[in-house]
């Protein structure tokens, strides 16, 4: 009986050879090992929205080697997923996150963190293709803020409470704290808060520029999806030139963006997209985008 059943597949070895591929495929996402320190879960009515939940309950979660690693493979993994159009990172109530582990740091010496590229994994936020939204809650402090800020927007809880405090513990922001507090927000705020350290409230946030929206802490995660449920009707090829100009804002002069955003409106006209998306406001009917 086997051997009628694997007869076949002998004489096709492309058969066979995509039976092993498929096999091979099984056992790789079998043995996987899953995350420990975050949660990852498809939401929204289509399930387009990728929810990223941090999870270090007991660490408020302090932003560990460990977290900030499963957090960067799963990024990457998203961004693949042609299925998910926009990505939420969150935490709990209480705390977004805390702040980049003290523990793993105390010990550390200068040659070790500067020839080993310290945080350096840290950049696949920022460097994600697909819009990222932050939900805060609770503390966002030191490493926490700095992730926060590294997100496309950031929606706060009412009792979100931002800030830097890397100057008590006696070193400085080293994941962009001092850099895009000024440039998101303004010199003056982030003088105060990177050299007092002290703390900030969503409104106090929203008025600096940081935080766009604030909701209830309650139906800020909600919120959120809503917004990456918009994000994802669109087409994600328009939505990743979109994000590269806005981001050409904040990296470049001003004559520069406009150069960057022009050639980026200029390459819109040679997607399907494009011609799409115009074809179907005409005829008064929903886009079909092929991302192309």
């Amino acid at each position: 009986m086997l051997r009628q059943l694997t007869r076949p597949l002998i004489n096709n070895p492309y058969k066979f050879s995509r039976m092993e591929q498929a096999f091979s495929a099984l056992s790789t996402s079998a043995t996987a090992k899953a995350p420990e320190m975050i949660k990852v879960e498809r939401v929204g009515a289509k399930k387009s929205v990728a929810l990223i939940t941090l999870n270090r309950p007991k660490a408020l979660n302090a932003l560990c080697k460990q977290l900030m690693a499963e957090l960067a493979t799963s990024l990457k993994e998203l961004d693949n997923d042609s299925q998910v159009g926009c990505i939420i990172l969150t935490g709990s109530q209480r705390a977004f996150a805390a702040g980049a582990d003290i523990k793993e740091m105390v010990d550390k010496k200068f040659p070790e963190v500067f020839g080993g590229s310290f945080l350096e994994e840290w950049n696949a936020v920022s460097s994600t293709r697909k819009p990222i939204i932050a939900a805060v809650n609770g503390f966002a402090l030191g490493g926490g803020n700095e992730l926060a800020m590294m997100c496309d927007i950031i929606y706060a809880g009412d009792k979100a409470i931002f800030g830097q405090p890397e100057v008590n513990i006696g070193t400085i922001p080293g994941a962009g704290g001092t850099q895009r507090w000024s440039r998101f927000g303004n010199k003056s705020m982030a003088m105060e808060v990177c050299l007092t350290g002290n703390k900030i409230s969503a409104q106090e946030a929203k008025e600096a520029g940081i935080v766009s929206k604030i909701f209830p802490a309650d139906k800020l995660v909600e919120e959120a999806i809503k917004t990456g449920e918009k994000i994802s009707e669109q087409s994600p090829l328009i939505v990743q030139m979109v994000k590269e100009a806005v981001n050409a804002a904040y990296e470049t002069t001003l004559k520069q963006g406009l150069q960057e955003e022009r050639r980026l409106f200029h390459a819109t006209f040679a997607t399907n997209d494009r011609k799409e998306g115009m074809t179907a406001f005409a005829e008064k009917r929903p886009p079909n985008w092929t991302s192309t």
